[in-house]
């Protein structure tokens, strides 16, 4: 049986981006705050380059804006560079100008900086839910080829438990667009995730090698798997937050980045446009048909 081969993303963004952050630290006030994303972001390449390993990277167009570099460099170690939006907000408290003129502004300056077309989107904290979902419109509008924003479970700030788990055609009123979901398993009739971030420090490494094995093995499909840059850095600035924020943003940053480096040594990874482009799934198809092939190593 041939190896899956899962989908590796990095959502490329400062440890004062979080959207549970935003109330205490405005927009206006980020410059004024160390900035501490190149050096992660950096050291998150060197890992991909020790065990020859190329990932999407979804930039944010502040980061860019304010780092080109960076994203340059991205680029030229042959990973893909993907959009993030402009200054991590969440859509659903966006209109749907507002969010155009948003993942607009970052494409272009991600493909300018890159010289290279930028075919995927993730939201800022997955915020396409059922409230937002007009956001979809507006990237097959702008010339998005995918999206990577649906999760399908609950949590108090996006998900949509009922979305499909694997990659999927969406039809929509003025086209269709790939949606590749962020990973779950099924256990007792619940989507439980698997994909990466809070869900990798909190749970145990175990529950993600067993997770993979299981979608790769048993379902025959890819995992979506993703981090921050912030995630690998346990020297950060802390802020006062709650209690449940404090436990998704802070835990085991110190055991993060040899967790990770086991995890990309144990499964096979590449970018997500690489991924759909080996399946046969990009270029975006012309017909309405949902049903994609079972992703597997040709």
């Amino acid at each position: 049986m041939t190896p899956i081969v899962n989908a590796m993303s990095v959502d490329v963004e400062d440890y004062y981006h979080v959207s549970a952050f935003d109330r205490i630290v405005p927009k206006d006030e980020w410059t004024s705050l160390e900035s501490r994303v190149v050096a992660n972001t950096e050291c998150l390449l060197e890992t991909f380059d020790r065990v020859q390993v190329r990932a999407t990277f979804f930039v944010l167009g502040c980061v860019a804006e304010r780092y080109p570099a960076l994203v340059r460099r991205i680029a030229d170690l042959g990973h893909e560079v993907g959009s993030h939006g402009y200054y991590h907000q969440l859509i659903y408290s966006l209109t749907p100008h507002q969010f155009r003129d948003d993942v607009r502004a970052a494409r272009q300056l991600l493909e300018d900086l890159t010289g290279r077309r930028v075919r995927g989107y993730r939201a800022p904290s997955y915020s396409i839910t059922k409230l937002s979902l007009w956001a979809l419109d507006v990237l097959i509008d702008e010339g998005y080829e995918y999206d990577t924003s649906i999760f399908p479970v609950h949590h108090d700030r996006y998900g949509i438990p009922d979305a499909p788990r694997h990659v999927h055609v969406l039809e929509r009123r003025n086209g269709t667009i790939i949606e590749i979901p962020p990973s779950t398993v099924r256990v007792a009739g619940v989507n439980v995730p698997i994909a990466g971030g809070a869900y990798f420090r909190l749970f145990p490494f175990e529950w993600t090698r067993w997770g993979i094995e299981r979608v790769n093995a048993v379902e025959r499909r890819p995992v979506m798997f993703y981090l921050h840059p912030w995630e690998v850095d346990p020297g950060q600035p802390r802020f006062q937050v709650s209690a449940t924020t404090r436990l998704r943003h802070y835990t085991r940053l110190k055991s993060t980045l040899p967790r990770f480096t086991r995890l990309l040594q144990r499964f096979q990874f590449e970018p997500v446009v690489a991924m759909l482009e080996r399946a046969g799934i990009l270029p975006q198809p012309s017909s309405t048909a949902t049903a994609v092939p079972a992703l597997t190593e040709a």
